[in-house]
């Protein structure tokens, strides 16, 4: 199951009644009736605490019969309230008087940057966050326990009373109340892990080794986990930047912070025996991705004790109302801080209204048993290509209570329970095969998946209107091997097509797969430059509805792929394989075609032309994806949704008189993606592609400079040139797109509601074609290539009603070709945070 269908599924949230005997809900105020951020509200005789927020609301909870609550804030009288009733909401408490402090000077509004003791305090850390806690050593291992919850949230009365929930109503007997944001909650699923977690300083190398893994509710443990660690990536404090939901947000530690944050000095304490100072610290501008909270950090050491953060709700990041992030650290011989407690909440909702219903995401992280110096042999931090422990699944229930960090509470029992009988209610079933649908694009028969659906469509105008049925086998997430087929017919040339491929891994350990396939289509043969190996891999470009210009350049191929391919180190694959192709215009109306001079024409003939061209290939291919993060170990795995670097390379060689084979020639390409994060101002994607043949070839087998005629964006394409717009031999491109995310709009008070993102973008190519290519080309298309190099820019507004993009790119020369489109306008649809 992908992260997207998990998430589609758990935007169903509901709330009861509490449980718990006292709950207090309201807001804080000074004598003005304006609100009073970050004061201590608490039970009187206890340590359960909470601070308001920016607003200056809070809601405390607690098992216990209290019956005083007081709230104090620096500057003003403490205040003891007496509780007359065991549930009190909206209550508004007022702060009068007021103390004069004199070691604590109090900043409201926008601090100083000068004679500002929270900044002095700031400056200690950074000159010591590279001498605390692990960084102290030069080896490191602990035990570490992860559990995360998702639950429902905010649903009223009549929304319990749904049809949509007739026969399953016992649900509801699980509601709580979150002591974090006031709301009632139903948790409804659960995730446990345990693990060793390995580090080495010196070479900069870690490792966890996952011992046991526990879910409820959901099948296949190695998606939902991989999907938890897509959601919720590990991140260091004191780190300049943390990246969460795709997202990087400035750490209120970071160096750059005193520009983005006002940070006040609020109160000195001592804990667990250490004088610590509290910081608070909040955002001076609206609309950027901050936090506002606050922390306590020793006098002596500067290493932070405790922190609580939440992300603005200005921010500008979609799906996600509140993000909440508690930190505890634990002294070690008396001076060491180890982080001992980290847990966020998210809620997830499509509106960021206060009613809006959402889903909680809770991760709890436990650590504990540190170890040091304890030096491991240099193969240890070696990845496992395809580590497979099935025996960490399947951990029965006595060595859950016997090993997990702390006992589950009654709701987290209960979801256990509650999922376990709901799986075997028919209405529950067919929402989740519903969701399970959408999310994948297929539909599950037995072992038999139908599909994908969203192909069964489509229009060029060779074919006209086409339909498309297919599928494949699928016995689960991790099979070894896998058959795929489909039937196409098109209206307009009266064609059956069809396609058939197998793969199957003969070694899990080095993932050595073999495979193979035959296809005959209809293909738009110019649309990329580093094409897929994939036998039934078709281009967006074939079928289009929504298309500008003539998009009849299309291609009849018939081809056929062996291949080998093993992984000797993790993301790193190497393949081998061969292919033979058949390929003639597919236009019957002569407006298209791949003629060739088979034998060249001379004073006295007139030469002899080919119109199909025959080719066997031997190809050779090491694709390197560092960082990349994949789910599940079967023959195909899904690809976390994180970015990563990629690095491709492939050797074709054309073998001439093999199985007709017309050529020979050897083709050299080469790929290169990366993803650059900076910082606060975005994210840049840089793509280079290069390549050269060898030897003579015709227009089928040429480098075509990648159009694009569809309305829609399509990557490393060219959207304002046409299909065989420029042709080449050797070729050089590069693409650039940076996403400020919204950093720019949000300085305009007009936009910055709107959280729009802005995108700007750059797209170049330098081509040559030989003498000896130019000769043979029969097919009446005049070469053109772009030695003087071809360039086109653009600028893009993205994040439109939260899932649109609309991109506007202008042409940089060459204006004066027949059909030169100088505009061109561009949409997409995604969901992104």
């Amino acid at each position: 199951m992908s992260h997207k269908n998990v998430l589609s599924f758990l935007v169903f949230l509901l709330t009861l009644t509490a449980v718990a005997q006292t709950k207090v809900s309201g807001i804080v105020l000074d004598e003005t009736k304006q609100p009073v951020p970050y004061a201590n509200v608490l039970f009187k005789g206890t340590n359960q605490a909470v601070v308001t927020n920016e607003d200056g609301r809070f809601y405390i909870e607690s098992n216990e019969n209290y019956r005083t609550l007081i709230v104090e804030f620096f500057g003003y009288d403490t205040k003891e309230i007496e509780l007359t009733k065991a549930v009190t909401y909206d209550f508004v408490v007022t702060l009068s008087g007021g103390q004069k402090l004199q070691e604590v000077v109090i900043y409201s509004g926008k601090t100083s940057k000068k004679n500002n003791p929270a900044l002095d305090i700031l400056r200690k850390i950074w000159e010591r966050k590279r001498k605390n806690g692990l960084y102290m050593f030069d080896q490191y291992q602990m035990e570490k326990y992860e559990k995360v919850e998702f639950d429902m949230n905010t649903i009223d009365s009549a929304f319990m009373k749904n049809k949509l929930w007739k026969g399953m109503e016992f649900i509801f007997e699980h509601v709580d109340t979150s002591d974090v944001t006031g709301k009632t909650y139903l948790p409804i699923f659960i995730n446990e892990q345990l693990s060793n977690v390995y580090g080495d300083n010196t070479k900069n190398k870690q490792k966890e080794v996952v011992k046991a893994s526990k879910n409820s509710g959901f099948t296949g443990n190695q998606q939902i986990q991989a999907f938890i660690k897509d959601l919720y990536v590990e991140y260091n404090i004191y780190d300049n930047y943390l990246t969460f939901f795709d997202k990087s947000f400035t750490s209120p530690l970071s160096r750059t912070g005193i520009d983005v944050y006002n940070y006040v000095l609020r109160d000195t304490a001592v804990i667990d025996g250490k004088s610590c100072f509290n910081i608070v610290f909040y955002p001076r501008r609206k609309s950027e991705l901050t936090f506002k909270g606050d922390f306590w950090v020793a006098d002596t050491t500067f290493a932070i004790k405790s922190i609580n953060m939440a992300v603005t709700k200005s921010a500008n990041i979609n799906w996600v109302k509140d993000i909440y992030i508690e930190q505890e650290f634990e002294v070690v011989n008396d001076s060491v801080f180890l982080l001992s407690r980290d847990y966020m909440m998210s809620d997830f909702a499509f509106s960021k209204k206060e009613e809006s219903k959402g889903v909680y995401g809770k991760r709890t992280t436990l650590f504990r048993n540190h170890k040091f110096n304890l030096k491991k042999p240099d193969d240890f931090y070696k990845p496992d290509v395809n580590y497979v422990d099935n025996s960490i699944y399947q951990k029965d229930d006595a060595y859950w209570n016997e090993n997990r960090f702390e006992e589950l509470n009654k709701d987290e029992v209960g979801v256990y329970k509650m999922l376990d009988t709901l799986k075997t209610v028919k209405k529950f079933k067919r929402i989740y095969n519903t969701v399970e649908i959408l999310g994948s694009g297929y539909v599950e028969i037995g072992n038999f998946d139908y599909g994908p659906i969203f192909s069964s469509f489509g229009y060029n105008e060779v074919e006209k209107f086409r339909l498309r049925t297919g599928g494949r086998t699928y016995f689960g997430a991790n099979d070894p091997w896998r058959l795929e087929g489909y039937l196409a017919y098109g209206f307009g040339d009266d064609k059956f097509k069809f396609g058939l491929s197998g793969k199957w891994m003969i070694d899990k350990r080095s993932r050595v797969i073999i495979g193979g396939g035959y296809r005959r289509d209809v293909e738009q043969i110019g649309a990329d430059l580093t094409s897929t190996s994939d036998v039934l891999g078709r281009s967006n470009a074939s079928s289009s509805v929504f298309s500008s210009g003539s998009n009849g350049k299309l291609t009849t191929i018939h081809l056929t792929t062996a291949s080998i391919e093993f992984e000797p180190v993790k993301n790193f694959r190497v393949k081998t394989g061969f292919s033979h192709r058949a390929l003639e215009s597919a236009n019957t109306a002569d407006e298209f075609s791949l003629n060739y001079y088979k034998v060249l024409p001379t004073e006295t003939t007139l030469g002899v032309i080919e119109s199909q061209v025959k080719q066997s290939e031997m190809q050779f291919e090491v694709d390197w994806t560092p960082k990349r993060q994949t789910i599940g170990y079967g023959v195909e795995r899904d690809v976390v949704d994180n970015p990563y670097s990629r690095i491709f390379f492939r050797l074709s060689s054309g073998i001439q008189g093999m199985f007709d084979s017309d050529f020979e020639y050897q083709k050299l390409q080469l790929y290169y993606r990366q993803p650059l994060i900076i910082g606060p101002i975005g994210r840049s994607y840089i793509t280079t592609e290069v390549g050269k043949t060898y030897g003579t070839v015709p227009l089928g087998l040429m480098n075509i400079v990648p159009g694009n005629q569809t309305w829609w964006q399509i990557d490393n394409t060219f959207s304002n040139l046409n299909f065989y717009e420029f042709v080449a031999d050797e070729y050089v491109t590069m693409h650039w797109e940076h996403n400020f995310q919204g950093k720019l709009f949000a300085r305009v008070p007009a936009l910055r509601k709107l959280n729009w993102r802005e995108i700007i973008g750059v797209r170049a190519v330098y081509g040559t074609v030989s003498d000896e290519n130019r000769a043979i080309n029969a097919s009446g298309l005049v070469y053109r290539a772009p030695e003087n190099v071809y360039y086109e820019y653009g600028f893009g507004i993205g994040n439109i009603f939260k899932v649109f993009r609309l991109d506007v790119s202008w042409r940089g020369n060459y204006l004066d070709l027949p059909d030169a489109r100088r505009l061109a306008i561009k949409g997409s649809f995604g969901f992104y945070f």
